[in-house]
């Protein structure tokens, strides 16, 4: 289960760029695209099995926005959202210039005082 390597890196980072202030974490906001293979449900999950080793983690919240992979046509310029995993414009044309959709990270951290850091 990748989910728990990715909860844990995801905190380690925290520590690094807040040292001191984890602990005040009340909310984590994580940004993934379709294509970082990350389901909600499971990294959620991992969140609370880390948590219950290491319970400095347990008050904290974690939503997932998911983003869906879009690709730009360098036939007739537009950008599409991929239906169905087909890379495909909606004019037709195939494109495998991924703008968006392999994203996988923290985007917002909220803490106790309400402050929010867009990250």
């Amino acid at each position: 289960m990748h989910e728990i390597s990715l909860v844990r890196n995801m905190l380690s980072s925290l520590e690094d760029v807040f040292p001191g202030r984890v602990p005040q974490v009340k909310r984590i906001q994580l940004t993934a695209g379709i294509l970082s293979n990350v389901q909600p449900i499971l990294i959620k999950n991992a969140l609370d099995a880390v948590a219950a080793d290491s319970p400095q983690y347990a008050h904290i919240k974690l939503e997932v926005v998911i983003l869906p992979i879009l690709i730009h046509c360098e036939a007739c310029g537009k950008t599409s959202e991929v239906i169905d995993y087909k890379f495909v414009c909606s004019c037709g044309e195939p494109s495998t210039n991924i703008i968006q959709g392999e994203e996988l990270h923290i985007s917002q951290v909220e803490f106790a005082d309400d402050e929010i850091l867009q990250v």
